[in-house]
């Protein structure tokens, strides 16, 4: 009879040349790998995506350290039960010398009080903490014990490390899956590791035993339907697109059913944001300079928050760019200017406005009849007197 665990913590590595990603911490240079070479543990906080191995490189440090581990969420933990904790590891040093590490996930959920509570611990090494969080530590942990802690960032989990998953818990559940079926798992469970072991466990449940998993069990098990939407195909392209032109038109409703058939589709949020960034200065520029601040918060949001909470920060900045006034201008003026710049190479820049350092470039003639507010042309004699920008 199987475990009655989840896939994810059947399949949690107990070696460090198990683990799958995050080669910059754990790979023959990484600093964890270091760490255990030594034998010194330090507090941390891991920050990083969903899915992406924090709760799994705690446990590992704890296991390989002979480490007593604590583990709490931060969303249902109190100032108590961190007392206790702290009261429990200062008896364990005492008795045994041994060490607890006291592993919080989703840090970022405790107040500043609870905070607080941790610093004289984390100080005199009474615990060694390890703090988990998807946001950024600069703006969610207090500065006093953020500077008690080493940061170190996990990557999201690349396409090729999600696939090396699959295959692990494929063998285990002694499962095949076909091509389609693996590409839909993989976009849907959008980085995150745990989901798509969880995904792959329901999928494999509910599906008849013998046959390889198809894409609908997949669908199924993870109640999301499948999108004509690949990310690296014509469609992702044509959506994309789609979704440009819509804003340039001020068509606010089909650039929203366009930024949900993204987002539905798994999309990364920050390639929907960077080309809102870029939109902001390309479509709208002049006429309305506050679209590239709003572009730009917008990236800043989902780069902290992810998904699924920064599709409202999509949506917001979609409408906001759809309802700003359009205007190419400086687009087009610095197109033109760049054409030039590839037609003629560099032009000879006119001694006038050129730097005058030394006494031979002065008599040389450079930076001579120079007057800060001429109104006359600065272009190279070649061009001089062309006009790019139009203006409004």
């Amino acid at each position: 009879m199987r475990d009655e665990r989840p896939l994810a913590d059947l399949l949690r590595p107990t070696r460090l040349d198990d683990v799958i990603g995050q080669e910059h911490l754990v790979g023959p240079d990484g600093i964890i790998r270091k760490l255990l070479a030594t034998g010194f543990l330090h507090s941390m906080i891991f920050w990083g995506p969903p899915g992406c191995g924090k709760t799994t490189l705690a446990q590992l440090l704890a296991s390989l350290t002979n480490s007593f581990f604590e583990s709490h969420s931060a969303v249902t933990a109190t100032l108590a039960d961190v007392r206790r904790v702290i009261k429990e590891s200062a008896e364990r040093r005492e008795k045994t010398a041994g060490r607890t590490i006291l592993f919080l996930d989703e840090i970022h959920r405790f107040n500043k009080a609870q905070q607080d509570a941790l610093l004289p611990a984390v100080e005199h090494g009474t615990v060694i903490f390890i703090g988990a969080t998807t946001e950024n530590p600069s703006f969610e942990v207090i500065s006093p014990l953020l500077s008690r802690c080493r940061v170190l960032v996990l990557k999201p989990l690349t396409e090729k490390e999600l696939s090396g998953i699959t295959d692990r818990g494929l063998t285990y559940l002694k499962r095949k899956i076909d091509t389609k079926g693996r590409k839909f798992l993989l976009e849907v469970s959008n980085g995150d590791a745990r989901a798509l072991l969880t995904i792959l466990d329901i999928a494999s449940t509910l599906s008849l035993q013998g046959e390889s998993l198809k894409a609908t069990d997949i669908e199924e098990a993870a109640q999301r339907k499948m999108l004509a939407y690949d990310q690296a195909g014509e469609e992702h392209y044509n959506t994309i697109s789609a979704f440009i032109k819509s804003m340039r038109a001020s068509d606010t409703d089909a650039a929203l059913y366009y930024l949900a058939r993204m987002v539905a589709a798994g999309e990364d949020p920050l390639f929907i944001a960077r080309r809102m960034v870029v939109f902001a200065s390309e479509d709208i520029g002049v006429a309305q300079p506050t679209a590239l601040v709003v572009a730009n918060t917008v990236f800043d949001a989902c780069n902290k928050i992810g998904y699924p909470e920064c599709q409202e920060n999509l949506a917001h900045g979609v409408v906001y760019l759809c309802l700003a006034k359009k205007d190419r201008s400086a687009y087009d003026a610095y197109m033109a200017a760049l054409s030039d710049v590839h037609t003629y190479g560099n032009l000879p820049i006119p001694l006038i406005i050129r730097n005058a350092p030394t006494r031979l470039m002065k008599g040389l003639g450079y930076g001579k009849g120079y007057i800060a507010y001429t109104k006359d042309s600065l272009l190279p004699s070649s061009l001089k007197g062309k006009k790019y920008y139009r203006g409004r």
